[in-house]
């Protein structure tokens, strides 16, 4: 069942969500080449409790850190570790807050020191195609609007989506129906109504979009080790047109 969230109700996912957009403010800071992604964990669990909420991450199904650290080639879902990062790499971090009842869920994938062309683009496209993707989620359009809007920047590009993993919808709990892929065609699935909150979640690999997990159980990795990049934001649907709510503003 997709839930569709009063007014009142997205008010306090916003505020989850400025969360969100807050630990992501913070890391960014800190983010350079000789941190470790232990560090930031650290860090993000902190600020995290500091202003009353829990880190949806830990736990969630046995997920043993508060945020996700994942490295170049790695997709999502990578454990935050006493690797250190180095100039060059690009990490992509995953934030998931609880507060007051409700979840926020963002992702942004960072340069360390300085990103090469190559990467860059990625970066570009990957960041352009979530706002494709949220620009999509207007009621009346269909979910597969959003996931074709995605799809097609992104491959215009010279990139692959990930299919294997996708996005969702969220609220009083971190992973709700219904599931919004970035890949397919337009005109499917259900219609967009207002009230509804969605995980848009747009994973992009520079070469196949063909992945696999690593045997510590989590971390999701590109198939041919190219380099991969993750942009999330929750959004609301309204009649205005989507909202963002993990911002600070």
């Amino acid at each position: 069942m997709i839930h569709l969230y009063t007014a009142e109700e997205i008010r306090k996912i916003r505020e989850a969500g400025r969360i969100v957009a807050h630990v992501h403010k913070v890391l960014s800071e800190l983010i350079e080449p000789g941190i470790t992604t232990r560090e930031l964990d650290q860090v993000a669990e902190r600020e995290i409790r500091s202003l009353g909420a829990l880190p949806s991450f830990l736990g969630y199904n046995g997920y043993p850190a508060s945020i996700c650290t994942s490295i170049n080639e790695e997709v999502v879902h990578g454990i935050p570790s006493e690797r250190v990062l180095r100039e060059g790499d690009i990490l992509s971090i995953d934030v998931g807050a609880y507060y007051d009842g409700f979840h926020g869920d963002g992702a942004w994938t960072y340069a360390v020191g300085r990103a090469s062309p190559e990467d860059q683009k990625l970066l570009d496209v990957a960041r352009e195609a979530l706002f494709r993707g949220i620009d999509a989620a207007r009621p009346g359009n269909h979910l597969s609007d959003i996931s074709h809007a995605i799809q097609t920047y992104v491959e215009a590009h010279g990139f692959s989506v990930v299919r294997a993993y996708v996005g969702h919808g969220v609220g009083r709990n971190l992973h709700e129906e219904p599931p919004v892929p970035n890949f397919g065609p337009p005109g499917r699935g259900p219609k967009l109504r207002a009230g509804m909150v969605l995980a848009i979640e747009p994973m992009v690999n520079a070469g196949t979009f063909e992945v696999r997990t690593l045997d510590d159980g989590w971390t999701v990795v590109t198939a041919d080790g190219r380099r991969s990049a993750h942009f999330e934001h929750t959004i609301a649907i309204t009649e205005e047109g989507p909202i963002v709510l993990t911002r600070l503003d």
